[in-house]
């Protein structure tokens, strides 16, 4: 390992911490965050090229080339079928209950997310992955917010009863891999 690949490391935990301390609705956590390293990187990649080909999405093979030679992996869900009790509408049904009730599992269906999804955690779950970003470009490490990582680690059951996730590759190089890309 090099001293760049350590460093990353230690920048993906402080990212952990800034998405965990980052505020959340009523003061209620419904963030799960993994840091996935080198030795299961691949394994992400593997799942994200299978269902970009079962499912002809292009991105999704690109993206996991980008997965592979990352250095680390900063995956974010959220437990998007918890209700706050508001009945504020923003998932657009009339009150929490009714939300609850037409909730499906993201392990259903060919959606890659499950829902209806409160709006408000979804908005932490917005709020927690830009604040782990913040963290590394603070730290000054190449990153970029995935939704197809996200899918992937989801498909593999890493975050347990989130029903939407995005991921954040990291590198330490001379040149960012996440941008200049193949369309």
């Amino acid at each position: 390992m090099t001293v760049e690949e350590d460093a990353v490391g230690t920048v993906a935990s402080l990212m952990a911490l800034s998405a965990r301390t980052a505020p959340k609705s009523k003061g209620t956590d419904v963030i799960a965050i993994i840091v996935v390293g080198r030795d299961r990187l691949g394994v992400l990649a593997d799942e994200m090229r299978a269902y970009g080909e079962q499912h002809g999405v292009g991105f999704f093979l690109r993206d996991a080339e980008n997965v592979a030679n990352s250095d680390a992996c900063v995956i974010i869900g959220a437990r998007g079928g918890e209700v706050l009790g508001l009945n504020c509408g923003g998932c657009g049904y009339p009150t929490c209950q009714e939300m609850s009730e037409a909730y499906r599992d993201p392990a259903h269906g060919d959606n890659t997310f499950g829902g209806p999804n409160c709006v408000l955690r979804m908005a932490d779950l917005g709020i927690a992955v830009g604040s782990a970003v913040r963290t590394a470009s603070l730290h000054n490490v190449d990153n970029r917010v995935m939704y197809s990582a996200g899918v992937g680690a989801l498909r593999l059951g890493w975050l347990e009863d989130c029903s939407v996730a995005f991921a954040i590759p990291l590198k330490a190089s001379g040149k960012n891999i996440y941008f200049d890309r193949a369309h």
